[in-house]
């Protein structure tokens, strides 16, 4: 039987007795309806995961005993930091979820010309730590053992001065495809328009910044279609999809 995974932002250690968050704590008792001696596996996103067993579970708590630590190799060779046009509502939690179970590690949400999702800073805060949570959960289901971090929403032009490694922008009109990049790739940044689309302004930005312009078939994807088919092809390419 497969155990639960439960991300704790808290510090393991094989042997140790630890009090569970109380959302995790209410998810492994309430939900789960787990009891005292029952497996579990927890996880803080530094590579491992730890199997653990309930030790004390009361009416809003809960500790787990650390019985062991297992190193995770599932991380893709290819990092992919995402940045992604902020899109609409559930749009944005699609994107943000599938990107993390295709591997991802970064995701940076992008405030453009032709975003029809403008967030002021106490908004674009709590969304942040919205998106986290999407990832963190993304991570629970999908096995990783490493949380992509979600950045703070930020202009086109700040985000795109910090391109790790090769910076891609998906745009149908260019005349370069992924599959004629040169590899190995072991690192890339790959943009992605909003719901309305690059401007040919928030493009030159891109371009004064080094991003080469790709293409990714005949078709006009939407931009929670677009992202995830980028990076699945990006990582069949040179990560760790058919591996």
């Amino acid at each position: 039987m497969r155990l639960t995974r439960c991300h704790v932002a808290l510090p393991l250690q094989v042997g140790e007795t630890v009090p569970l968050p109380e959302d995790v704590a209410a998810h492994l008792t309430r939900v789960l309806r787990l009891r005292e001696g029952d497996p579990c596996v927890l996880f803080n996103g530094d590579g491992q995961d730890y199997p653990a067993r309930l030790v004390a579970v009361g009416k809003r708590s809960a500790h787990a005993v650390i019985l062991s630590a297992q190193p995770v190799d599932n991380e893709s060779p290819l990092a992919i930091t995402l940045l992604q046009g902020l899109a609409r509502g559930e749009k944005m939690d699609l994107i943000l979820q599938k990107a993390t179970e295709l591997g991802v590690a970064r995701i940076v949400p992008v405030e453009s010309e032709r975003s029809e999702v403008r967030l002021d800073s106490e908004r674009a805060a709590r969304r942040q730590l919205h998106w986290q949570q999407v990832v963190i959960a993304a991570c629970e289901q999908s096995g990783r053992a490493r949380v992509p971090e979600v950045a703070p929403v930020q202009p086109i032009a700040q985000a795109a001065g910090q391109t790790a490694g090769i910076g891609l922008v998906l745009d149908p009109q260019a005349g370069r495809t992924l599959t004629s990049l040169a590899t190995p790739l072991s690192a890339c940044t790959l943009a992605i328009g909003p719901e309305g689309g690059w401007s040919p302004r928030d493009l030159d930005v891109l371009a004064a910044a080094g991003y080469l312009g790709v293409r990714l078939g005949p078709r006009i994807l939407r931009t929670e279609t677009a992202g995830l088919a980028a990076i699945a092809a990006l990582q069949a390419l040179a990560g760790d999809l058919g591996r």
